[in-house]
């Protein structure tokens, strides 16, 4: 298997990949080693968790380089990505006593009930690509902290950054708990054939339901994180419009796009609208598009060059009916997978870049004339992962938030996760929660005491 530098387009090295029968030795492996780790006090996992914490920021420098080579998120970024996943494993960590904990429920005349949450066993998680550290961390931390053991499958465009990931996790002193899958989608097919306790996925809509029907027999947990297309509305009476337009363009744009919560849709309320979009555009034209090994640069390749033809056809297809383009719009000459940031104004809902993912560094931004026809807008969607309301009072966002059939709902802000609460979705966007303690329990399975005497 090759691995390719987006930015560059050379092979930067190559892997052999799993195979079915190697793929059943490793799980083998995991099942033997699991029940010792679940049984060892939390404090010794923690421990070994907290040690990886403390390598992760060690090795910071090294690991976003070729995070950088791999996917071409720009360097400053791919820092970022890390000490993020560092806070998200230090919630996790710190947490973990409280949510798997014993919990007595109830105790009278000689008798206490109680839950308590045991491990699931050994569970797959096949992974994503864009955000490698912290969509990983939040399956694999929660669930090594619960006494699991991890078959972890990177995407084969960032399977270098799983693979160190395994070493400073094996560095920390974790035993055989945790192994890699090397490969592509032929090596995630034969993953869902083995006989695991649970499936992760954080992946594609399409993707996620197959992998959905194809467990579903096994009668296990399998939680799904999958897309959006995520609205926001910025109202009329919102005062810092120079702050708010900076802010969605970096919600919009940051990760050249490449995030399931990046906002993909933008309503603004027409008194407002052309100052709103003069300070978009001017803010979009600033950030500088290059090598992303160099410091400096906003906008890095796409990582994935099948997506190039998408974003070309979201962009011709929006001209077709009416759309202009402000910024961008076609990709951009010489190696690499670049695309140029792109705004579309003039848009509608019969285009396809206002209903389906684009999943790169392209927007459209639509003009309306009231709470109610953007409500109308936002819920016109088959997914449901986030949606923001920009406006001066939570009692003017707060009703429409209420409304939308999202997982995560923002007031002046967007494009954020937080370990506190739920990451969800509704609809195409996901089934289960990972993050919060909710992420935390949802790795292990309850069992009810009944203790008479």
């Amino acid at each position: 298997m090759n691995i390719i530098n987006p930015a560059t387009e050379e092979v930067i090295d190559q892997l052999t990949e799993d195979t079915a029968a190697t793929l059943a030795r490793k799980l083998q492996e995991l099942r033997t080693a699991q029940p010792a780790w679940a049984n060892k006090p939390l404090q010794e996992r923690q421990g070994v968790i907290n040690r990886f914490m403390q390598l992760l920021e060690r090795e910071e420098e090294t690991l976003a380089l070729t995070l950088t080579k791999e996917m071409g998120k720009p360097i400053q970024q791919s820092r970022n990505e890390i000490k993020g996943a560092i806070g998200r494993i230090k919630w996790l960590h710190d947490h973990a006593e409280q949510y798997l904990a014993d919990e007595v429920m109830q105790e009278a005349a000689g008798l206490k009930e109680l839950i308590s949450y045991e491990p699931l066993g050994v569970i797959c998680n096949i992974s994503a690509w864009n955000y490698p550290y912290l969509v990983g961390v939040n399956v694999f931390i929660p669930a090594l902290l619960a006494g699991n053991a991890v078959l972890y499958k990177p995407s084969e465009l960032t399977t270098l950054t799983g693979l160190h990931i395994a070493a400073l996790l094996k560095q920390a002193g974790l035993p055989d708990l945790f192994q890699v899958a090397v490969g592509g989608k032929e090596v995630g097919s034969l993953l869902l054939d083995l006989p695991f306790d649970g499936y992760f996925f954080t992946g594609s809509h399409r993707t996620g339901q197959l992998i959905y029907e194809k467990v579903a027999a096994k009668m296990v947990p399998c939680q799904l994180e999958l897309g959006g297309k995520d609205p926001i509305y910025i109202t009329e009476d919102i005062a810092a419009i120079d702050l708010v337009a900076e802010a969605t363009a970096d919600g919009a744009f940051y990760n050249n796009g490449q995030s399931c919560c990046s906002v993909e849709r933008i309503y603004v309320h027409e008194k407002i609208y052309d100052a709103y979009l003069e300070i978009f555009i001017r803010q979009v034209r600033d950030w500088s598009i290059g090598d992303p090994l160099e410091e400096g640069i906003y906008f890095g390749p796409i990582s994935r060059k099948q997506q190039l033809d998408i974003l070309e056809k979201q962009v011709a297809d929006a001209v077709a009916k009416g759309a202009k383009v402000l910024r961008g719009g076609k990709r951009r000459g010489g190696k690499g997978y670049y695309f140029e940031p792109t705004v579309l104004v003039d848009v509608n809902h019969d285009m396809l870049v206002m209903r389906e993912e684009s999943f790169g560094p392209i927007i459209g931004i639509m003009k309306v004339r009231d709470d109610q026809e953007a409500l109308k807008l936002m819920q016109d969607t088959p997914y449901g992962l986030t949606a923001g309301i920009y406006a001066d009072h939570l009692e003017r966002a707060e009703p429409l938030l209420k409304a939308l059939n999202v997982g995560s709902a923002y007031w002046n802000c967007c494009d954020r996760v937080s370990a506190a609460v739920p990451w969800s979705g509704r609809k195409h966007s996901g089934i289960g929660a990972t993050l919060s303690h909710q992420g935390i329990r949802a790795f292990t399975k309850p069992k009810a005491w009944h203790l008479k005497g």
